[in-house]
């Protein structure tokens, strides 16, 4: 599997997605209708996380199925700043087709000025903005963004008109239960996002205070589609393809965001149940991915926890991929794994 020389990511995917069980061919975001409409086909959607969902990642969960893929966290602050590093996650790479922005920040002046300068760069692949309203990390919400937000509601409403004033794309909200435990505050304060001009709604159905730990709570999720007339989008402790389809059913809402269910798991939102063989071989195009993204190579390590999860000797391939260094490397582990017999 080792490789001399980079490649474009369009050879990449249509060189060796085949091996994968994932798509060559990165199909557009639905376009025409409504938001909720363009969901319908395909209400399955990549999650923004922060430090993962970098222009490889999407990639690859497109390859897999995804309706569509969201940057990063993306600050309006350094965008209000001109910085290179926060217009690099911004950017989408070839090929992909669209992408969505996900924008985190508390100055509603600053996000109406970042939809503009995003929406002027990025055109029409540009697919819809998403303001960040459900962050619980203190390094976001001690500076009044994120889920902090949702403690200061005529604030949201009042950056929410600002980005739909700049935006030629729907403008939407992720938010959380509430901030505190016992709080839920999610329903109103989705259908005040909705009167502020949200197109839609993403809900995650644990409260700030809970960070990640515990168990989302899908109920919420039911209570905002009962409160609003936008599309709400269902996000928490969707692991599976079959989870995404029992929240979808459970739930009313009309797609789903699937976060951490996609580590090592880009199939997730085609149904496949991909072979050992198939998961090292799009380990192996992850990291040509990678290389072809020009992201740092020092990604392929948590990746390889990933894609070698439940594997015989997980634990040492992994603690290999730790000495790793360039493209070459990792592909060389690939092929030892393939050469001990790990595929089934």
């Amino acid at each position: 599997m080792s490789s001399n020389s980079a490649c474009v990511a369009s050879e990449v995917l249509r060189e060796y997605a085949a091996q994968t069980g994932l798509a060559p061919e990165l199909v557009p975001f639905a376009r025409g209708g409504s938001l909720g409409e363009r969901v319908l086909a395909n209400p399955l959607l990549m999650a923004p996380m922060a430090g993962v969902s970098d222009a490889a990642y999407r990639m690859m969960a497109r390859a897999g199925g995804a309706a569509l893929a969201y940057s990063e966290m993306v600050s309006v602050a350094g965008l209000h700043y001109g910085s290179d590093k926060t217009w690099a996650l911004v950017v989408p790479k070839d090929p992909e087709p669209d992408i969505a922005v996900q924008l985190f920040g508390s100055d509603p002046a600053q996000f109406g000025e970042a939809v503009g300068a995003v929406s002027e760069r990025l055109g029409s692949r540009l697919a819809l903005v998403d303001i960040n309203m459900a962050c619980p990390m203190p390094k976001v919400t001690k500076g009044g963004a994120g889920a902090a937000l949702m403690g200061t509601p005529d604030l949201a409403s009042e950056i929410v008109g600002a980005c739909v004033a700049m935006a030629k794309v729907p403008v939407t909200v992720k938010i959380r239960r509430g901030l505190h435990m016992g709080k839920e505050v999610a329903p109103q304060f989705a259908r005040k996002m909705q009167e502020a001009g949200a197109a839609a709604v993403a809900i995650h159905g644990r409260y700030a205070a809970q960070l990640y730990r515990g168990e989302a709570d899908w109920g919420v999720v039911s209570r905002v589609v009962g409160a609003v007339e936008v599309p709400v989008i269902g996000s928490g402790d969707v692991r599976t393809h079959e989870d995404a389809l029992r929240m979808l059913g459970a739930t009313g809402c009309s797609a789903v965001m699937v976060a951490r269910g996609t580590y090592g798991m880009p199939w997730v939102f085609c149904d496949v149940v991909p072979t050992t063989q198939q998961r090292l071989a799009a380990y192996a195009c992850h990291v040509r991915l990678l290389e072809a993204t020009g992201a740092h190579m020092a990604r392929a390590r948590s990746l390889a926890g990933w894609y070698l999860r439940g594997m015989p000797h997980a634990a040492s391939w992994r603690n290999r991929a730790m000495r790793c260094v360039t493209v070459d490397d990792y592909l060389a582990m690939v092929d030892e794994l393939v050469a001990a017999g790990a595929q089934t």
